[in-house]
C-alpha cells in the first residue's frame, strides 16, 4: 500500500523538529505535575486524618482526564487551522496542485499528520492516567474507551480546522474561524439546549392559561412542548460525549449543565433507546460530520486545481 506523500513529508518534518518534543514535554509535564500534586495532597490528608479514601484517588483520575480532554480540544484546531492556508501563504499550494496529487490526498495527508501528532500526545499520556491502576477502580477497557473518546473528539475538531483552513486564505482567519466553530459546537449547543429547556418549562407551566388565547389567535400552543427535543443537538458536542463516558469509567454520575436533560422524555421522544447508547451514537455522528468537513475541504480545493489547469 502506497503511503500518502503529503502525510509522509509532514511526519518526516515534524519528527525532526524540536517543536514536537517540546509540545510533548509541556503536555505530559502539565498532566504529571497536576497528578503528582493531587496525589501529594491526598496522601497529606491521610497523614492528618489517618483515613484512606479511595474516592480521592478516583477523583485524581477524573481531574487529569478532564484536563487532558481540554488540552486536546484547544490544541487540535491550532494544528490543523493553518495547514492548507499556510501552504497558500508560502505559495506552495499551487505547486502541489499542479502535481499528480489530488485535493483529497492533500487534505487527508494534512489531517492524518495532525491526528498522528495528537495520537502521539494522547498515547504518551497513558502512563500518567495509568497511575490510578495502583489503587484500582478503573480497568484497561475503561481506559481504552476514554482514549477512543479522545481520538474521535480530536478527529472531529481537527476536521473543522482543516475545513476552515481550506475555505479561508489566511492562517489567522482560519484559526479564528476554527476556534469559533469549536466554541459554537461545544458551548453553543449547551446554550441552545438550556434555552430550549427553559422555554419548554415556561411553556408547560403557562400552557393551561394560554391555550384559549392561542386557539383564538390561530396558534397551536403545543408547539412549544417539543422544544426539549433540541437536546439531541448535544450528540455532536464532544464535551457531552466525554462526560457521558466518564460515568462508565468512574462509576459516578456526571453533573453538568444540560446533562440532566439527556434522560428526559422530551429529549429522547424520537429515539427512546438513545440514553443507553449515547456514547456510541455520539461518536458515530461526530465521525460522520468529520467526513463531511473533509468532503467540503476537498471540494473547496478542487476548483483551484481546475483554475490552475
Amino acid at each position: 500500500m502506497r503511503m500518502n506523500p503529503v502525510y509522509r513529508r509532514e511526519m518526516m518534518v515534524s519528527a525532526r523538529s524540536f517543536r514536537l518534543a517540546l509540545v510533548m514535554l509541556v503536555f505530559n509535564g502539565i498532566l504529571a505535575m497536576v497528578a503528582l500534586l493531587n496525589m501529594y495532597s491526598t496522601l497529606a490528608r491521610v497523614r492528618v486524618t489517618a483515613e484512606i479514601q479511595y474516592s480521592s484517588f478516583l477523583q485524581l483520575y477524573l481531574f487529569v482526564a478532564t484536563l487532558e480532554f481540554v488540552m486536546v480540544i484547544f490544541i487540535m484546531p491550532a494544528l490543523t487551522a493553518g495547514s492548507i492556508s499556510g501552504e497558500r501563504e508560502r505559495r506552495t499550494l499551487e505547486l502541489m496542485l499542479t502535481t499528480q496529487l489530488t485535493p483529497a490526498q492533500i487534505v487527508r495527508g494534512k489531517l492524518m499528520s495532525s491526528c498522528s501528532t495528537m495520537a502521539l500526545l494522547i498515547i504518551s499520556s497513558f502512563p500518567v492516567l495509568a497511575m490510578v491502576f495502583i489503587y484500582g477502580g478503573v480497568t484497561v477497557g475503561d481506559m481504552a474507551l476514554l482514549l477512543l473518546c479522545y481520538m474521535i473528539s480530536a478527529l472531529f475538531v481537527g476536521s473543522l480546522g482543516i475545513c476552515c483552513s481550506a475555505i479561508f486564505k489566511r492562517s489567522t482567519l482560519s484559526t479564528v474561524a476554527a476556534y469559533l466553530a469549536t466554541a459554537l459546537i461545544t458551548i453553543g449547543t449547551y446554550g441552545i439546549n438550556w434555552l430550549s429547556g427553559y422555554v419548554g418549562r415556561t411553556a408547560t407551566a403557562t400552557y393551561a392559561g394560554t391555550a384559549a388565547v392561542a386557539y383564538a389567535g390561530g396558534v397551536d400552543a403545543g408547539m412549544f412542548a417539543g422544544s426539549g427535543r433540541l437536546g439531541v443537538l448535544l450528540l455532536v458536542n464532544p464535551i457531552t460525549t466525554f462526560l457521558s463516558a466518564l460515568p462508565r469509567v468512574s462509576g459516578q454520575v456526571a453533573t453538568f449543565s444540560g446533562m440532566e436533560s439527556l434522560r428526559t422524555r422530551e429529549a429522547t421522544v424520537l429515539l427512546p433507546s438513545l440514553p443507553d447508547s449515547w456514547v456510541g451514537c455520539s461518536m458515530a455522528l461526530q465521525a460522520g460530520f468529520a467526513l463531511l468537513c473533509i468532503f467540503v475541504a476537498v471540494r473547496v480545493l478542487d476548483p483551484e486545481r481546475k483554475q490552475i489547469r
